[in-house]
């Protein structure tokens, strides 16, 4: 089973990595475009040029640093051995499915086997944290019933 959150950890990492690489580029994209913009004789259109290429380059950085935030936590939970209690780390199976809390990568496949990776500040993810093996929660109208942590 250790393999199995290994693999996940591996999934997660580059889903985070793309999109580190996907905002690093869009952020060297808006900043080449803003400074290749040269100051026409129509004066306001300019600056509205200016200030939409600023919004753009902002929020690139905002995209970049939620990214590299989600790397460290994702780096946090790579070694967190089984327990008792669902948290940070842990590998939850439910009779409705399995769920590894991490990051919010969606849905994952290893072999034939479907997983989810949420973070445990999503909405189901604060439902699953704290609980053990034989708990029980709703979720969008759906019982979920803990067979196991790992």
């Amino acid at each position: 089973m250790e393999e199995i959150k290994n693999l996940l950890f591996e999934h997660c990492l580059e889903f985070i990595n793309k999109r580190i690489q996907t905002a690093d580029v869009a952020l060297a994209q808006a900043r080449e475009a803003s400074n290749d913009d040269t100051k026409s004789s129509a004066g306001d259109k300019f600056e509205t040029t200016r200030e939409m290429m600023q919004q753009d380059i902002s929020r690139n950085k905002s995209l970049l640093m939620d990214a590299q935030q989600n790397l460290q936590l994702l780096n946090s939970v790579k070694e967190v051995p089984a327990g008792d209690r669902v948290r940070n780390g842990s590998l939850v199976y439910t009779d409705q499915g399995a769920f590894y809390i991490s990051i919010s990568a969606g849905q994952l496949t290893i072999g034939k086997e479907v997983f989810f990776a949420v973070s445990a500040a999503s909405p189901i993810g604060q439902l699953l944290m704290g609980k053990k093996t034989g708990d029980s929660f709703t979720f969008n109208g759906k019982t979920y019933l803990l067979k196991s942590i790992l």
